[in-house]
């Protein structure tokens, strides 16, 4: 038997983090995305045990300055592009209020370490949930579009078949026949 779930990733990680660490007895808070706030000093014996622990679930804790900003970014990226943040707003203006750096470090920084654009991965998390959408929220390819702010189904498309290799037209029907030959055998 197969079954269909819709889960909130935010969620998820908040509480497998607090589920890890909780066997640690530590006083810590889970802050947001990709961030958590030790409320005591951690020798670097119990920093090492909770690496090994959290690299069981290709979580890992990030020391270098750069890697760090680079996370900020994307968890600001993902944000943004998950509608936590309204629609007239330019993602280089966000960025840059939000991590109070100039965007053109910021970007510069990104692309040295990420080997490719804020522009581009903006691009592919937009995808990313355009499919968690269609998955999930059964919405139309025009709701989908204008919930994230596209200027047209047209220019959804475009990006979702450069991105994926399919139209999102024929992602739907991918799912529809799965869950049909899905349905037939149960």
């Amino acid at each position: 038997m197969k079954a269909f779930i819709k889960f909130d990733i935010n969620i998820v990680t908040k509480k497998l983090l607090e589920d890890l660490l909780k066997p640690f007895d530590l006083k810590f808070r889970v802050i947001g995305f990709g961030e958590i706030e030790f409320l005591e000093n951690i020798s670097q014996e119990k920093i090492d045990e909770i690496t090994i622990v959290l690299n069981e679930y290709g979580i890992q804790i990030i020391e270098n300055q750069k890697s760090i900003l680079v996370q900020k970014i994307k968890d600001t990226l993902i944000e943004m592009v998950s509608n936590e943040v309204p629609l007239a707003v330019k993602s280089s203006v966000y960025l840059a209020d939000k991590l109070n750096h100039s965007y053109g470090y910021l970007s510069n920084l990104f692309s040295e370490v990420t080997y490719t654009s804020i522009e581009n991965y903006i691009i592919i998390q937009k995808i990313e949930l355009s499919k968690h959408l269609i998955i999930n929220d059964q919405l139309t390819l025009t709701e989908i579009a204008f919930k994230l702010n596209y200027s047209s189904v047209a220019h959804l498309s475009t990006q979702f078949k450069n991105i994926t290799g399919i139209t999102p037209s024929a992602f739907q029907r991918i799912l529809k026949k799965r869950r049909e030959i899905a349905i037939k055998n149960l």
